[in-house]
């Protein structure tokens, strides 16, 4: 429906997906399943650095760069998991999560009229601010089930409008990892037509199995790429809306010019923390990644007890499955009813899409919650009753 005061560029958006499936999931006391937020909080050590941090008086306006302290842990986080060298002076800017990041990446570095590679499905905030910068965005398909792209597809989605190409790996929804092969083909490609990569690694710490390697550390990409992480995902403390951006100096600049007039500063306490977290030794890391990998097995197994044809990720914590096997076609009537019909929320894949027809019978589901949670949601969802015709 038409908003009469909505500007052109942002019609049709309306209320996000994760805000309406957690409404219905509120409605109907169902496991909410659906929007990406842990049930646990983060490490205590972590915590207690914020308390500290407010208890000590560090509660005014942070510089809008991102405290010194947090920079610092961030270039040393870089160096010691990517093996990315940054100065935190003039190669790191703090931001109000990941979100503000992208927002003021695309704002500052998007002209009018400019195309930008999205791999689809595609997060939806990133078609929002592609809009919001008055840009085009041109969509790649990741096809199921191992969501490889077509490598022709890709190349032909260059012209001489494309600014910006966008990667989130690994990658949401679909818990796919970029291999080395498609990292370096995406490299070659920005490098040959001269486009900035703006890269979603907020997963970055979970991964199974397969290595996440950051698009910044191929040949010509060091130069050409925004990183963007938070601690969000990485430290469950996704209320504190605590990100930041790598980039060479003169893109970090222009990055940063944006983003001074969409929040200036932000979190003051919780970026003393966040240098805290960063600083971590690799047993929380290891243990974080163990956890959630048990955690995803125990999902993909339910799921497959139930009926769905799962995709078993590499990285984030979410799944997708397949909802035809139970007999059903449309992810947004499945996921619209399943909180009312069996009290557990999901995502439909298909909002994130430009092929509906490939995203319809997908659905998302997040194994960011406890092993009681997760049975619980299983023990609910062995209730669906599969249409007929099915097996």
């Amino acid at each position: 429906m038409r908003q009469p005061h909505l500007t052109s560029r942002l019609q049709g958006f309306g209320t996000t997906i994760f805000s309406t499936i957690t409404a219905l999931a509120l409605d109907h006391d169902a496991v909410n399943l659906g929007q990406g937020f842990p049930d646990e909080d983060g490490p205590d050590e972590v915590l207690q650095a914020a308390v500290d941090a407010i208890r000590s008086g560090k509660n005014q306006y942070a510089p809008g760069i991102g405290i010194r302290t947090l920079r610092q842990a961030i270039a040393a986080h870089q160096q010691r998991f990517h093996g990315l060298t940054y100065d935190p002076d003039t190669e790191i800017v703090v931001t109000a999560g990941a979100t503000e990041a992208l927002a003021a990446a695309f704002l500052a570095l998007c002209e009018v009229g400019d195309e930008v590679i999205l791999f689809e499905p595609y997060y939806d905030c990133y078609r929002a601010d592609v809009a919001m910068a008055g840009a085009v965005h041109r969509a790649v398909t990741l096809r199921a089930p191992d969501y490889r792209f077509d490598p022709d597809e890709l190349a032909a989605a260059f012209t001489d409008k494309t600014r910006l190409l966008v990667l989130n790996s690994p990658h949401n929804p679909t818990g796919k990892v970029f291999d080395h092969d498609e990292l370096a083909l995406i490299a070659r490609l920005c490098v040959e037509h001269d486009v900035v990569a703006v890269t979603d690694e907020v997963y970055e710490h979970l991964t199974f199995g397969v290595p996440h390697q950051s698009l910044a550390t191929f040949l010509g990409m060091r130069e050409r790429t925004v990183v963007i992480s938070s601690a969000a995902k990485t430290f469950s403390v996704t209320g504190w809306k605590v990100g930041w951006l790598c980039a060479p100096p003169e893109l970090a600049a222009a990055v940063l010019t944006s983003k001074q007039f969409l929040s200036f500063a932000n979190a003051t306490p919780f970026q003393h923390a966040v240098a805290v977290a960063l600083g971590m030794d690799d047993h929380y890391f290891d243990e974080f990644r163990a956890t959630y990998r048990s955690r995803r097995d125990l999902l993909c197994a339910g799921l497959t007890d139930v009926g769905f044809d799962v995709m078993e990720p590499d990285g984030t914590y979410f799944v997708t499955a397949d909802i035809r096997p139970l007999g059903y076609e449309d992810g947004i009537e499945f996921c619209m009813d399943l909180p009312k019909s069996v009290g557990v929320a999901a995502v439909p894949n298909v909002v994130f899409y430009d092929d509906k027809v490939e995203g319809a019978p997908l659905v998302r589901f997040a194994f960011c919650k406890t092993d009681a949670v997760l049975d619980e949601g299983l023990r609910r969802l062995a209730a669906i009753t599969p249409r007929e015709g099915t097996a």
